[in-house]
């Protein structure tokens, strides 16, 4: 990442890249924010994916993440990619695989940068990529018997 300043708080982090991870155990929103902590940064985006109760006019009871094993890899492929393409300062993504319940944390990501416009967009393009390219599937379960497996995230 170029300098954005002559000011040294404006220097770009060693590794902006702090926190990348698939968990089986629940995700903690608090670590998240903890680890893109930066003193240099004025804006911090954070987005919380959760597991809701309906998809496409059906009840979902439950379901199941999973993952192919370069899900991990593909996290910090993406997260290099955002920290290439904005001012990042800091960046944490952790992604939940196994049983989850509705209501459950399924994914939390957060970017800080020195402006809040900058974390905005840089958290966006983050959650928005690793929707769209990590190797992770979605088995839902429906109130009524049905299932269905959905790509991605």
């Amino acid at each position: 990442m170029a300098p954005t300043s002559d000011h040294p708080g404006e220097q770009g982090a060693q590794d902006p890249v702090k926190l990348i991870g698939i968990r089986e155990t629940p995700l903690s929103v608090d670590e998240v924010f903890r680890a893109v902590g930066d003193d240099a940064s004025g804006g911090t985006a954070l987005f919380v994916g959760t597991v809701r109760n309906h998809d496409g006019g059906a009840d979902v009871d439950a379901l199941t993440y999973s993952c192919h094993p370069s899900a991990e890899a593909e996290m910090r492929r993406i997260a290099d990619k955002v920290v290439a393409g904005f001012p990042v300062r800091a960046l944490a993504a952790v992604h939940r695989v196994g049983d989850l319940a509705v209501g459950d944390l399924a994914v939390v990501v957060a970017v800080s940068c020195p402006h809040r416009g900058e974390a905005f967009e840089a958290c966006r393009k983050l959650i928005d990529d690793l929707k769209h390219e990590v190797p992770i599937w979605k088995h839902q379960r429906f109130s009524d018997g049905t299932e269905e497996w959905v790509g991605a995230c």
